[in-house]
């Protein structure tokens, strides 16, 4: 079978991804310690939108090494978290059996979560710099659907668009990408989000999906939406000169625009 344009893009992500895996794990911002202590990775918004989970299954969508999807299980809910990263997978394995929780863990690409996993779910949850990996978000949508029971509940929090059309590795954020685009986006940069300080070189393909694209996407696939919104404040310092309000949540000095959406939607 011959390898697509999309397939060369999503392996140097993945071997992207494995690399930061090593440096993420080490970093301030996963505190991995401390979550090994009991200490909650899930943000506010997202616990707030799901509200009690025990007793419910949840599929946790681009996982990372499976914090989020091992928080979840701490609170009742049985759990599959699913991610590109071979490397991702291994440590949310290793977790999982150190801190005997009964999590599962599935490496592939979220596209493909459908040939790998046949059981359907309570929830599917997805977060924090997610889409940005997709090309298009039709396959996504309608994966999701899959995967959920009927009455079962979608839920997501992202990085708004607006944010993605700024280019930040140059000193000022530069307006350089469509907020809609369909043509790849190359960067290659040294250090990750976690820890800038970091010698790995980054080297991620990427896509810009406006909000009425996320939103076609569900709705096409039979998902009601229960609402979305946007806010100018994000629970992560990943963005050049953010400023930390008294909520803890890290604002934009002039609050122009908005630094994160959520959605919430109903398999009909």
């Amino acid at each position: 079978m011959t390898m697509s344009k999309n397939d060369s893009y999503f392996n140097a992500n993945k071997a992207t991804w494995n690399e930061k895996v090593k440096i993420h794990s080490k970093s301030t911002m996963y505190q991995l310690e401390d979550f090994k202590n009991g200490k909650s990775s899930l943000m506010l918004y997202e616990i707030e939108a799901l509200g009690d989970v025990k007793g419910k299954s949840l599929l946790h969508l681009q996982c990372h090494f499976g914090q989020d999807t091992l928080s979840w299980c701490r609170m009742g809910a049985t759990s599959v978290g699913v991610d590109l990263s071979d490397e991702g997978i291994k440590l949310a394995e290793a977790l999982n059996e150190e801190l005997q929780l009964h999590a599962k863990f599935v490496c592939c690409n979220v596209l493909d979560t459908s040939k790998h996993i046949s059981e359907t779910f309570d929830i599917v949850f997805t977060s924090y710099g997610v889409i940005g990996w997709l090309p298009d978000l039709k396959p996504w949508g309608k994966m999701i659907a899959e995967r959920l029971n009927k009455g079962g509940t979608f839920y997501m929090v992202e990085f708004h668009p607006i944010v993605w059309m700024f280019d930040y590795l140059e000193k000022k954020p530069v307006m350089k990408y469509g907020y809609m685009q369909d043509e790849v986006i190359y960067e290659e940069y040294e250090g990750t989000y976690a820890n800038t300080e970091s010698k790995m070189i980054s080297k991620e393909y990427g896509w810009n999906h406006g909000l009425s694209e996320v939103i076609n996407a569900l709705t096409e696939a039979g998902l009601h939406i229960d609402y979305l919104n946007e806010y100018d404040e994000s629970p992560y310092n990943v963005l050049p000169d953010l400023v930390e309000n008294e909520s803890g949540m890290f604002v934009t000095k002039d609050k122009l625009y908005p630094l994160i959406f959520e959605i919430k939607a109903t398999k009909k």
